[in-house]
């Protein structure tokens, strides 16, 4: 079967291979896949690649054998997945706890969409608690897991201010009910919960809108750059203001996946996908979504996709 694999080149940080299919474990299905999406993040790892690396971790297609004991859906079963790695091929080995069953209304596309960054998305909101009547911040808004967060703060009763770097990439976040600003100095606090994805000078300042008493959850670093932080400077803004690191890791996953079709098929989650494009046009791709020229996902169809 063919899989893509790393480069280690910058301009082109993958090509095909040809590989053996591979074997499932006992608890794994094997799945046929139609469609994948790569994440921003994904990206940064492929500059220096481990040898054994075999990216990809937001699948959907169909089930081709039913895993050996017993649990996960039956051969012929379509579904989204979200395995470790080695998404990026033709076929996948999925633990079946990371699995979700697709009604026939969802296409591949955006199933493929949901994964990552709409469990991020759940798994962030849940840690912010209630959000009903609560001013929100959000930096970083216009990527995948910002469009979820936006949509389902939203829905949730959040007022959210959602920080993109310009009018175009906020143009959904608009639509979806977010007052939308270019810098985070322009928000207009103080903020019950800021979530804040960029790292940098943003945090800071972020932190400094934060409500006394108020939470601020750090779940990314999209900007590259390291965060400062001076004691002192912050004794001097809200007081008894919690600053708590999140990221979304922890199997099993398929309660989540189930919750996000449900989301989407109730006409409650709407993915934004910036780009589709066949799996041979991954590596320009992966490029663009390195460089921040696709707003929302980018999804990789194989062939054969619904």
């Amino acid at each position: 079967m063919q899989r893509l694999i790393p480069t280690g080149e910058a301009a082109r940080p993958v090509a095909f291979a040809e590989v053996s299919q591979p074997v499932p474990e006992p608890g794994q299905a094997l799945i046929k896949v139609e469609a994948f999406a790569p994440n921003r993040g994904e990206t940064f790892l492929l500059e220096r690649p481990l040898p054994e690396a075999l990216p990809g971790k937001d699948i959907a297609g169909l089930v081709v054998q039913a895993a050996a004991d017993g649990s996960g859906p039956d051969i012929g079963t379509r579904v989204v997945g979200h395995p470790a790695q080695g998404g990026w091929a033709e076929y996948a080995a999925v633990p079946t706890h990371s699995l979700a069953v697709l009604p026939d209304s969802i296409d591949s596309a955006r199933a493929a969409a949901l994964p990552l960054a709409g469990i991020t998305a759940l798994r962030l909101l849940r840690t912010a608690g209630s959000l009903t009547g609560r001013r929100v911040l959000l930096t970083g808004a216009s990527g995948g897991v910002g469009h979820y967060v936006t949509e389902l703060a939203v829905g949730a009763g959040a007022v959210v201010t959602a920080v993109t770097a310009t009018p175009v990439r906020g143009e959904r976040l608009a639509a979806l009910g977010a007052r939308v600003v270019h810098e985070v100095a322009t928000a207009e606090g103080p903020f019950d919960v800021v979530l804040e994805s960029t790292g940098g000078p943003n945090l800071p300042l972020a932190l400094s809108k934060v409500r006394p008493g108020g939470l601020l959850i750090w779940f990314g670093q999209a900007s590259r750059t390291p965060v400062t932080l001076d004691f002192f400077h912050l004794l001097g803004g809200p007081e008894r203001v919690t600053i708590q690191h999140f990221h979304y890791a922890g199997a099993p996953y398929g309660c989540d996946l189930s919750a996000l079709v449900s989301l989407v098929e109730q006409d409650r989650l709407h993915p934004e996908i910036g780009r589709i494009a066949d799996w041979a046009q991954t590596a320009e791709t992966l490029v663009d979504l390195r460089e921040r020229r696709i707003r929302g996902k980018a999804v990789l169809l194989t062939g054969g996709a619904r």
